[in-house]
């Protein structure tokens, strides 16, 4: 008996490694309602998609699916074959959920719309279907990431409204990354940060990293430094001042720099960092999307412990006003998020 007891107490903490996403909900929902079956719902989609997505990433360069379609995305930018098939697959998969109303994605150039003769939902769902796919042939990880809202209007189909809303009222923002191992890396609020490595063995996603927090100090910095000569004077400080060991942990940082957010993020969120895609002189607004990379990896960020600024302005506060509304970026662990804020106040 003693033995049974144990077990079950086991699995009355959601931080148990090893276990399943949906013993893992079903645990969370005791504490907290949001964790409802409808959420769950979309969560396994996500999930399911991740698993396709990973599959088919992995066996890009044997089929020979890998290069440019030929179009160009609303962001004028060449569309890989893998960012349509993603993309594709994730919109599919909760298009016909019940779950969502509506969703948008940095390949659309609008909403997208529940498939015809399905029902919506009440939550709304940004994507950046494959974050990195340029770097897919020289087998460098890449990755999806999401970002969960309720709906603002009250039933029917989703509007632009309900896809307008400032990064502050997420309900879950995360990422699956395509790495050595497929790993979906997720917050919910108020809950904290968890990380599932997809067990191919199985075919499930297992709680592998519990209650991630960022560590408070950045070790290293990633910054793309090609675009140095077209930053401002004060990015470019700030960029020597870290390296140089003028930061507030009084070391110098080391420069690590995939060129992919998902895998620059991640490195930095378990091990310590800070990343920086600035204004440039080509892109005075900078280069992410507010609402498909840098809201949900801000809330993810905070969630561990971090932070997240566009240098003037909290990235979660910014209230979007464009679909594809690109923003500058700082973020990473607390302490030197801070000091680029300081920095920035001090102009």
């Amino acid at each position: 008996m003693s033995d049974l007891h144990g077990a079950y107490a086991k699995h009355e903490d959601p931080n148990t490694v090893g276990i399943t996403f949906p013993e893992h909900m079903n645990l969370l929902q005791k504490a907290f309602p949001f964790a409802t079956g409808e959420f769950s719902g979309v969560m396994r989609e996500l999930m399911l998609a991740g698993k396709i997505i990973s599959s088919k990433v992995r066996r890009a360069g044997l089929v020979h699916e890998m290069g440019l379609t030929g179009r160009v995305n609303v962001q004028g930018e060449q569309v890989q074959f893998l960012d349509e098939f993603s993309n594709e697959t994730i919109v599919r998969m909760l298009g016909t959920s019940g779950h969502v109303c509506v969703m948008s994605s940095e390949e659309n150039a609008d909403p997208i719309p529940v498939a015809p003769g399905y029902p919506c939902g009440k939550y709304v769902v940004t994507i950046d279907p494959l974050d990195g796919s340029t770097n897919i042939d020289v087998n460098v990880s890449t990755g999806t990431i999401f970002s969960v809202h309720e709906r603002v209007t009250a039933s029917g189909p989703g509007t632009l409204e309900d896809v307008l809303q400032p990064g502050s009222t997420q309900v879950a923002a995360g990422y699956i990354i395509y790495g050595s191992s497929t790993m979906m890396v997720y917050a919910a609020r108020d809950c904290g940060v968890y990380g599932f490595t997809l067990d191919p063995t199985i075919g499930e996603f297992l709680l592998s990293h519990p209650n991630i927090k960022t560590p408070e100090h950045s070790t290293v910095y990633s910054a793309n430094e090609g675009n140095t000569s077209s930053w401002s004077p004060e990015d470019r400080e700030l960029v020597r001042a870290l390296r140089d060991g003028e930061g507030p942990g009084g070391t110098p940082l080391t420069a690590r720099y995939v060129g992919s957010l998902v895998s620059d993020f991640h490195r930095n969120l378990l091990r310590g960092g800070i990343y920086f895609y600035p204004a440039t002189q080509a892109k005075p607004n900078g280069k992410l999307r507010l609402l498909s990379e840098c809201n949900p990896l801000a809330f993810v960020a905070e969630q561990a412990g971090g932070m997240a600024t566009n240098g003037a302005e909290r990235i979660l506060d910014i209230v979007p006003k464009e679909l594809h509304q690109r923003v500058p970026l700082y973020i990473g662990s607390r302490a030197e998020v801070q000091y680029v804020v300081d920095a920035f106040r001090r102009r």
